[in-house]
């Protein structure tokens, strides 16, 4: 497998530093709110690089953090008249409900930065006794210029960032492209005591500390949106390998924006959505196969035409294996034919395809590609007379693959109850006793329910509505 590496700019060879088991850090959410489209990317694409990961065997330890104290929480608590750490609950709940419907997996770990305070401060004091960070009046800076790698992950020198940044005006930092490790306690805000006197962390410490505790001084992924190359990872970096004299992380990978219509997403020009906006009129595995329908690293249109096509292509999937469960529900041959043994073939090449495209820096598009090229196979060559090996053969493979994607996972095939049997039972006797009318009501009461009814060779197929 090859993956782009943003630290070296180019694709390599991934190979873990153990061959059996990958660490995996991922930026998580800020829990202050319910977390927006740009944020359901990463966690989206990251949570597909896991998944593939497994499928090729490897143990993955995946940690992904939640920042639960910070300016923007304190804010908003204090807006609300509740306790920080309230706000921050409500928050994490909320967003295991979205990621659930989005398909996400649980982590190995999900840390909080305000659990890890001990391990925080821990790596600040190392950071101060090899020189690489000051304290001044309680607030605790590192000092960037000590550094000397310091802007490699953006390929850029200590000189360009601070001409091209905006960064925060503060008399008490030595260098302007310094930054906070440790905040002095302001009257009402939330503390925990430290070397330095009463305070908090800064953001970019927490990620830092929660990564060396959980899985080692280097690890061999790190992943998150591309707005966090600068300042965060960078400084994560920094932090990381000043503290510990080895490399931090061996493989970075950064998603790309995400438009609206067009147009930077902005609460300013009102085209803002929360995950929990955009599933009032989406299904979330809507969201999620149009967030994997572009490679990653590409930036992406988020508009509703687009959810629209994204909705129809995963029908045409689940449609697929809906006829294919209820084939081999009515199959009768089990001798595989010469004729099939060929599409047999081209099924295991289509696989190949998908993994050759997932392999090639997790091109999650073609991979897709592959994936309706097993539909389109399937829909034109396996009839009702196929062989039950093939038809368990397609099915199959369409749910496996569909499982590292995360898509075409949900029951395909309902509990037909007592008064939908009913009705289609009296249809049945209608149409032998060729009363047409009846027949034509019946039906019709059914696709108001959400029941499209299918007369085929091996009897009636139901079809719920999606």
């Amino acid at each position: 497998m090859k993956i782009y590496n943003t630290l070296t700019r180019k694709k390599e060879d991934f190979k873990p530093l153990d061959e059996k088991e990958v660490k995996m850090y991922s930026c998580g959410p800020t829990v202050y709110n319910y977390f927006h489209i740009g944020n359901a990317r990463p966690f989206i694409i990251f949570d597909t690089l896991r998944r593939y990961l497994e499928y090729k065997g490897y143990n993955v330890k995946f940690i992904q953090n939640f920042t639960d104290i910070d300016d923007k929480m304190i804010k908003r608590a204090n807006e609300e008249g509740i306790e920080v750490q309230e706000l921050a609950q409500k928050y994490i709940d909320e967003y295991f409900k979205d990621a659930k419907g989005l398909g996400i997996k649980e982590a190995s770990l999900h840390p909080k930065a305000t659990e890890n305070i001990d391990a925080i401060i821990e790596i600040i004091k190392k950071l101060e006794e090899k020189g690489f960070a000051y304290n001044v009046d309680g607030d605790v800076y590192f000092s960037t210029q000590k550094f000397k790698e310091y802007g490699k992950l953006s390929h850029q020198s200590i000189e360009d960032l601070e001409l091209g940044s905006r960064v925060e005006v503060d008399s008490k930092k030595q260098d302007a492209m310094d930054f906070v490790l440790w905040k002095k306690h302001k009257p009402g805000e939330p503390y925990w005591e430290s070397p330095w006197g009463k305070g908090r962390p800064g953001w970019h410490i927490e990620c830092s500390a929660m990564a060396n505790k959980y899985l080692g001084e280097t690890i061999d992924i790190h992943s998150g949106g591309q707005d966090l190359i600068f300042p965060h990872h960078e400084n994560e970096i920094a932090q990381s390998e000043a503290a510990n004299g080895k490399p931090f992380a061996r493989y970075w990978m950064h998603n790309g924006f995400i438009n609206v219509n067009n147009e930077k997403m902005s609460k300013s020009k009102g085209n803002f959505f929360t995950v929990r906006d955009i599933v009032k009129e989406f299904d979330y595995e809507v969201i999620r196969f149009f967030m994997l329908s572009a490679h990653y690293r590409n930036p992406i249109n988020f508009s509703r035409k687009l959810l629209e096509q994204a909705k129809s292509g995963l029908e045409r999937i689940y449609t697929c294996i809906d006829n294919l469960e209820y084939l081999n529900k009515n199959a009768t041959k089990t001798e595989i034919s010469h004729e099939e043994k060929e599409i047999a073939k081209s099924l295991d090449e289509l696989k190949d395809k998908f993994i050759k495209a997932m392999d090639d820096d997790l091109n999650t598009a073609d991979a897709i590609a592959a994936i309706f090229d097993i539909v389109k196979e399937s829909n034109t060559n396996i009839k009702a007379d196929s062989s039950k090996e093939i038809i368990k053969k397609a099915s199959s493979l369409l749910k496996e693959l569909g499982e590292v994607l995360g898509i075409g996972l949900k029951e395909t095939e309902k509990n037909i109850d007592g008064e939908i049997q009913e009705l289609i039972e009296r249809r049945q006797k209608a149409r032998k006793e060729k009363n047409w009318k009846e027949a034509d009501e019946i039906r019709d009461k059914l696709k108001e329910m959400g029941i499209t009814l299918q007369d085929t060779p091996q009897g009636v197929k139901v079809v719920y509505d999606k």
